[in-house]
Formats: C-alpha cells, sequence, structure tokens
C-alpha cells in the first residue's frame, strides 16, 4: 500500500499593529546605565506593543520628528506647539515587557487629514527592505508598528527621548568619555592621547 503526502505552501501575512489615538508612545530602557536596552512602546488601551531598538535610532527619530514638526507649521501653517522644557509623562514603561520585534528601517510622514505625524517602525530583516513597503498596508514585507501622534504627542516624544539618552552613564570630566560602574581608564591621565584611527596618527606623551 503506498501513501501519497501532499504539501500545501501556508502564505503568512505580515502583523501591522496600527495606533491612530494611542493613549501613550514614549521612548524607555531596561537595565543599569552602560548596560541599557532601549524600547519604544505604544499603548492604546488594551493593546501595549514594545519593540528593541539601538539608543541612536531612538535619537534619528526624536531629532527627525522636531525637524518634521517645524516643517510642517512653515508649508502648511498646522498648529505645532513650540518646544517645551518640561516632560510631563515620566513613568516607566508598562511591565512586563514582552518585545514584537527588533527595529530596523524606520518610517517618519505628516498625514494632512489627520494632522498628525506617523511614525513606523518595522522589524529587521535579513535583506535590505523596500522602501514602499514604508507606510504601506501591502501584504509582503516585515512586521510594522504604524503610530499615529498629535504635534503635541510628537514634541512630547522628541523631548521625552531627549531626557532618555541623557540620563545614561555621565561623561568624564577630562576626557568625555563615558564613566562606568566598572571602573574608566582615561586617555587624559595616563599619559597618552588617543590616536584619531588605528595606526593613523601616533600617540604622544602629553
Amino acid at each position: 500500500m503506498s501513501i501519497r503526502v501532499t504539501y500545501q505552501e501556508v502564505h503568512v501575512s505580515r502583523a501591522i499593529h496600527v495606533f491612530r489615538t494611542p493613549d501613550r508612545f514614549v521612548a524607555g530602557t531596561v537595565g543599569e546605565p552602560g548596560d541599557r536596552s532601549f524600547y519604544l512602546q505604544a499603548v492604546q488601551e488594551p493593546l501595549v506593543v514594545s519593540v528593541l531598538l539601538e539608543k541612536q535610532q531612538v535619537k534619528v527619530l526624536a531629532d527627525r520628528m522636531g525637524l518634521l514638526l517645524d516643517e510642517v507649521a512653515r508649508r502648511f501653517g498646522a498648529e505645532v506647539p513650540p518646544e517645551g522644557e518640561d516632560v510631563r509623562d515620566v513613568a516607566p514603561l508598562v511591565t512586563p515587557i514582552d518585545t514584537e520585534f527588533r527595529v530596523g528601517t524606520m518610517g517618519l510622514g505628516w498625514d494632512s487629514d489627520a494632522n498628525a505625524v506617523v511614525v513606523e517602525l518595522l522589524a529587521i530583516t535579513e535583506t535590505e527592505v523596500d522602501e514602499s513597503v514604508v507606510l504601506d498596508d501591502t501584504d509582503e514585507g516585515p512586521d510594522a508598528v504604524r503610530v499615529f501622534l498629535t504635534p503635541i504627542q510628537a514634541r512630547e516624544f522628541a523631548l521625552r527621548s531627549a531626557r532618555v539618552i541623557a540620563a545614561g552613564r555621565p561623561p568624564c570630566p577630562l576626557c568625555g568619555e563615558p564613566l562606568s560602574s566598572r571602573g574608566h581608564m582615561c586617555v587624559r591621565t595616563n599619559g597618552y592621547k588617543r590616536g584619531e584611527i588605528f595606526g593613523a596618527a601616533e600617540l604622544e606623551e602629553e
């Protein structure tokens, strides 16, 4: 008796988490200064989605969000709050943190109909992401988180993100390198200057 086995190919659609009226969208960290993991977390009860990313990605997103707000105010006359100094939402991330994915590509845009900044975070992939999938609902592409922010929320995000980044290790007053709880080898006190690139500049005594 022979048994015939057939296989059916299954296509799994990408997951796109959309937050049109989020209660909260913030940057936050887990861990001690010098060993922190950075997260972005979107909350719209009862849904909470957290994604992992690099510190530099948080900085780039916050900086560009501020520039985008200034541009839409200038070009479209949108009501955009000025840069503030006080962060209203200083609460930590919602726990437990269940990481949805690590962020690869990020997208940023302005929805004039909704009068909102649109942030899209795409999961990191082994291959280069086609830019056409950013801010698009196509079935092909990495999983994504899409968040719509009011101008006030966008300003708050940028300000809090800057504070989160600055809350890391304090700089050494002599060399400017980050201090560590495990000690610090200061190039200004060991008798040598640092070469600009390995082998590119001769080390000299001070």
